[in-house]
């Protein structure tokens, strides 16, 4: 249970500063990162044909809107700090929630924010005018660019632009993302309005393809991968205003928007790309792009990309401090990540040690992505967990005010979390060595809880 002592009661409280457009631009703007822009290949590889690969777009979509109702009902129940954290904590007990906000903390957020970063200095890179991004300062034993600098530069700012508050960070959210989404509106309007497309390569294959079942799941994986950011609203759902009724609101519509968007992107590169094409093209979208418009088709794509991914990593740095934030009011981790700013009202200690961490990790070069690549299986496991609360709380609880209800219980959770634990296995499966590794970063955690937990109880 939280610590309720005197010094605890006094702390300055996170600000409700976000509003409905704040958050569903939350829910947007982070789960439109770069993968709409880049994964159409590595789904016509694995698939093989253009129906399948639509066909994985519509069932990831549809699996993450149910995950997404699932956390609708929790939030709406529990719209406090820390989200997933809380939800398993009270539900499967303290020691599973810290494990929770532990892997959060020490790894997916810090990766997440590293490779967003890296990935916006790389298409950055693509202009004539920011080549020099890709030149070392200096190269001894450790090699920095001056890309690494403006990597680490924008992850910084951003940080301090929601150390400054909710508020401002969620304003930057909310234009930023109806910036990219127009972008990726012209997308669409541009390629159907390509006179050269072709109704017949939604009828393509590639015969190089892994096709059958395996094949389709591997891109449904991959399509989840695009989809992935949909639950980051819950961990700032103490800042958003009338959560009870704004947070259902925001997660549903913010859904249903990216599972239109996707759809419609991937149609349009379809319609102007054949499915060989797709397959063989590193980005697709920029390829399909360049057809229509030239340079400036690919021009286009570039800047949505890098505006995805500014944006992504906004809504990542937001929703990253709150969960050690939360584990740390609880006593769980050091009291300093509990920290609320007094005139800002945010988590300012912990935004900035994760701001740190992630630096430190832009700073090793391409090491990071193996940071990031143990924290797959690792997020899959704690979404399982937390949507399986949904379960315990309506039986535990219920007489509980909920003032949203997730459609379809207990099949909609249930199907959720079966699509999760079939995405475990194959990601498991396919990738053994870092799914052990993450299994074992996640045991890692469990010395840790107790030795702040007994730290807790002298404490108390």
């Amino acid at each position: 249970m939280p610590l309720t002592d005197t010094r605890v009661l006094s702390r300055p409280e996170l600000a409700r500063d976000l509003d409905v457009s704040h958050a569903t631009a939350i829910v947007v703007g982070t789960i439109i990162g770069s993968g709409i822009f880049l994964v159409p290949s590595e789904m016509m590889l694995a698939a093989g044909s253009a129906k399948l690969v639509y066909l994985a777009w519509l069932v990831g979509g549809v699996l993450s809107f149910f995950g997404a109702m699932t956390y609708a009902e929790l939030g709406a129940m529990r719209p406090h700090a820390g989200g997933e954290y809380v939800y398993i904590r009270d539900a499967l007990g303290p020691l599973a929630g810290f494990l929770d906000a532990w892997t959060w903390f020490l790894i997916a957020k810090p990766a997440s924010i590293a490779t967003l970063a890296t990935g916006f200095v790389r298409v950055l890179g693509n202009f004539p005018a920011f080549a020099f991004f890709s030149r070392n300062i200096f190269h001894t034993s450790f090699s920095l660019t001056y890309g690494h600098l403006v990597a680490i530069a924008t992850a910084l700012l951003v940080t301090l632009l929601n150390y400054l508050g909710v508020k401002k960070a969620g304003e930057f959210q909310l234009m930023f993302t109806l910036l990219k989404v127009s972008i990726i509106v012209g997308i669409v309007v541009v390629g159907f309005g390509y006179s050269g497309g072709n109704w017949s390569n939604f009828t393509g294959t590639y015969t190089g393809s892994r096709s059958g079942f395996a094949g389709f799941m591997a891109a449904l994986v991959a399509a989840l991968w695009a989809y992935d950011g949909w639950n980051d609203l819950n961990m700032v759902a103490g800042e958003v205003r009338k959560p009870e009724r704004n947070l259902p609101i925001a997660l549903i519509s913010g859904v249903a928007t990216v599972i239109a968007l996707y759809v419609l992107v991937n149609a349009a590169v379809q319609y102007v790309l054949p499915a060989d094409a797709i397959a063989l093209s590193p980005r697709a979208t920029s390829d399909a792009m360049a057809v229509v418009l030239g340079r400036v088709g690919a021009g286009l794509v570039s800047v949505g990309m890098a505006v995805s991914m500014l944006v992504a990593m906004n809504g990542t740095i937001m929703s990253g401090g709150r969960m050690p934030y939360a584990a740390a009011r609880d006593g769980y981790l050091f009291p300093a990540l509990a920290e609320v700013h007094p005139r800002f009202r945010t988590p300012s200690v912990a935004l900035l040690v994760q701001a740190a961490m992630a630096s430190a990790l832009l700073l090793l070069g391409g090491s990071f992505r193996q940071f990031f690549s143990l924290a797959i299986f690792s997020e899959w496991l704690f979404y399982l967990l937390a949507v399986a609360t949904l379960f315990v709380f309506r039986r535990r609880e219920p007489q509980v005010l909920r003032p949203y209800r997730a459609w379809g219980y207990p099949v909609v959770p249930a199907l959720f979390m079966l699509a999760a634990a079939v995405l475990l296995y194959y990601t498991f499966t396919d990738n053994l060595r870092n799914s052990v590794l993450g299994c074992l970063v996640i045991l890692a955690g469990v010395p840790v809880f107790y030795a702040f937990n007994r730290g807790r109880r002298v404490n108390a």
